[in-house]
């Protein structure tokens, strides 16, 4: 059944172009093609940047976030709990009014001390500044990286320039070591980004990002096994472009320059709008789905590459719209709204309600204090003790 399964699955119709088999994909000792088993390299390359992220995190990116004065927020700890801790660990972290109620009652506590420990435990789980910060520095160091090899690789191939070129001789189409090693590249990063995802920063778009994540690799993949290495190599670069100022702009806002910061982010959206809503459509949209047709017969592969780029398409959308309501924030306040995909930290406006009751407990208190002791004053008018001790003065003269 799994040899069935096998044959099936790599039938030349899917993958090749018509009037083109696996037999005229040959490779020989002078022209190499791409091979589907290559992309396994992709998995130990993936752990193997996995543990030098680690190293570089904490090696370079802690104690430089030190130096530059990111400091994490103290957090209030919620106090130990068994049957609180329970419940958050086995049912759920933000329990509804009814639960609240009940809790409160097995523990003999006030609901609002019980919603204030779920409070403090919901944000004793939120990544701390220096995790961000240096998630931030790891990417960064990552994009330039990868964008001026995508440079180095493409700067002097054809295709770069004349997008009709993506298809001349397809697919038979040789693979040059360079093309080999930036392909492995990318495929390793985001395969370590799939394998660290529980661990990253989770922000608001956490699911479009593994949806983002998981398109990118089976269209990496797909690219590499049907050889639209070209059409791949430029998917690539137009992303790591914009990306390479997104993640300094999320550096300077956790150091807190906030000029630096909204300089950089207003680059990164004007370079993010115009590569991913301009050049990316022109460059690859257009080109895949009616340059390629010029060659060939459109036939699964070519579906269904196009159905990947699509989908990447709309995520651009997605984000292009934060990213515009951001900008439109910023022109009309004069300062960058926080990132719309950031988890932020609930205790502020509760603790903020918090101290508010209190004070207005202690302002009553302290009114009623002032009403015993005659100290009241009403539209600047002196205290009363005084008046009545200038009146018995008066009556004194009298």
């Amino acid at each position: 059944m799994a040899r069935s399964l096998y044959e099936w699955l790599w039938q030349h119709e899917f993958w090749l172009p018509p009037g083109i088999t696996w037999e005229d994909m040959q490779e020989s000792e002078d022209t190499r093609y791409p091979q589907p088993r290559d992309l396994l390299l992709s998995i130990p390359f993936a752990l193997i940047l996995v543990v030098i992220r680690c190293a570089f995190e904490r090696a370079i990116a802690l104690p430089l976030s030190t130096k530059l004065g990111v400091r994490d927020k103290q957090r209030p700890k919620a106090q130990p709990n068994p049957v609180l801790e329970t419940f958050y660990s086995t049912h759920r972290k933000n329990p509804k009014e009814g639960e609240l109620l009940s809790l409160a009652k097995q523990c003999d506590l006030p609901v609002r001390k019980v919603e204030k420990w779920f409070r403090h435990r919901r944000n004793m789980d939120r990544p701390s500044l220096s995790k961000k910060f240096s998630e931030a520095c790891w990417r960064f160091t990552f994009y330039i990286i990868s964008f001026f090899t995508g440079v180095a690789v493409l700067y002097d191939k054809p295709w770069l320039w004349d997008h009709r070129e993506c298809w001349t001789g397809y697919p038979q189409q040789p693979l040059q070591p360079s093309l080999f090693w930036y392909y492995m590249l990318e495929l390793s990063f985001y395969w370590s980004l799939v394998f660290t995802l529980p661990f990253d920063v989770k922000r608001k778009d956490f699911k479009e990002q593994i949806v983002h994540h998981a398109a990118t690799i089976f269209l990496i993949s797909f690219s590499y096994c049907a050889n639209y290495i070209r059409i791949g190599t430029l998917v690539m670069v137009i992303h790591d472009a914009s990306d390479c100022f997104l993640e300094p702009t999320k550096i300077f806002n956790y150091m807190k320059w906030k000029r630096t910061c909204d300089s950089l982010f207003m680059i990164f959206s004007a370079v993010f709008l115009i590569s991913r809503l301009v050049i990316y459509p022109y460059t690859v949209l257009y080109n895949t789905y009616y340059y390629s047709m010029e060659i060939f017969q459109p036939f699964f592969g070519y579906y269904f590459v196009n159905v990947l780029l699509m989908i990447l398409q709309l995520l651009h959308v997605f984000w292009s719209c934060l990213i515009i309501h951001m900008v439109y924030k910023f022109i009309l306040q004069g300062t960058m709204e926080k990132d719309m995909r950031s988890d932020t930290e609930e205790s502020d406006k509760d603790e903020e309600r918090d101290k508010i009751t209190e004070k207005e407990k202690n302002g009553i208190t302290c009114f009623s204090n002032a009403t015993s002791n005659g100290y009241i004053q009403r539209n600047g008018s002196e205290p009363l003790d005084n008046r009545a001790h200038r009146a018995n003065g008066h009556a004194k003269e009298r």
